[in-house]
C-alpha cells in the first residue's frame, strides 16, 4: 500500500547504518533519479541539476578519495573517529552526487542581470528540492540515506576520477543501501513557535 506524500516524508530519516545490499534493482535506482532530476523545479526552469550515480566499486572509490582527502587535513588523534564515519559511508551500495551546472546560473545572469545576485541563491534551492525529492523517494523504495557535505575539499579529485565537467559544482553526497538499524524517534521543537497563520 502506498504512502500518502506526508507520511512519505515523515518516513525520510537521516540512516547511517546501510549495507551494501539494495532492496531494488540498478535500473529503479536509476529510474528514481531520472524522475526526480525531470521533475524537480528549477527557478526560471533553468534544469541546472545535475546528478551522478556511483555503484559498486565507483561508489568506494568516492569514500576512498574523501578518507584520503581528510587524511591530510584532519590531525592523527582526530582522524580516527573521521575514519569510522567515512567508512559507514563507504559500507552502502552506492552515492548519488549532486551538483549545479555554473554555466546554466551564469547564464541566467547575464541574461536577467536584474537578478544576477540571485542565481547562485537560487540553484542552491533547486539542488536541495532535488536532494529531497530523491532521499524521500529511495526511503519509499526501501533505501536508507543520509546527505553528506564533503565539498568543496573533496571537488577536484571527484570531478577527475570521474570525468565531471568543470562548469559543475558538487553541491553534496549521499550514500545510501539496505537499511541495517532504523534510526529512533526524532525530537521536534514546539510546531506552535515554528509556524504562523494569520486570518
Amino acid at each position: 500500500m502506498s504512502k500518502t506524500f506526508l507520511e512519505a516524508v515523515e518516513a525520510r530519516r537521516s540512516v547511517y547504518a546501510i549495507s551494501k545490499e539494495s532492496p531494488v534493482s540498478d535500473d529503479k535506482i536509476k529510474e528514481i533519479v531520472e524522475a526526480a532530476v525531470l521533475h524537480s523545479p528549477t527557478s526560471f526552469n533553468s534544469q541546472s541539476s545535475r546528478a551522478v550515480v556511483l555503484l559498486g566499486e565507483q561508489h568506494d572509490k568516492l569514500w576512498d578519495i574523501t578518507a584520503e582527502t581528510l587524511r591530510k587535513i584532519v590531525p592523527t588523534e582526530q582522524f580516527e573517529g573521521t575514519a569510522q564515519k567515512l567508512a559507514s559511508f563507504k559500507a552502502g551500495y552506492g552515492s548519488v552526487l549532486f551538483f549545479e551546472d555554473q554555466a546554466v546560473v551564469k547564464n541566467l545572469q547575464e541574461n536577467f542581470a536584474l537578478y544576477a545576485d540571485n542565481f547562485p541563491i537560487w540553484s542552491n534551492q533547486s539542488s536541495g528540492i532535488l536532494q529531497f525529492v530523491v532521499w524521500t523517494a529511495f526511503s519509499e523504495a526501501g533505501l536508507g540515506a543520509s546527505l553528506q557535505h564533503y565539498n568543496p575539499l573533496i571537488d577536484d579529485e571527484v570531478k577527475e576520477t570521474f570525468g565531471i565537467p568543470a562548469e559543475w559544482k558538487l553541491i553534496a553526497q549521499l550514500p545510501f543501501g539496505k537499511t541495517v538499524t532504523a534510526p529512533g524517534p526524532k525530537e521536534f521543537q514546539p510546531i506552535e513557535d515554528r509556524v504562523k497563520v494569520h486570518k
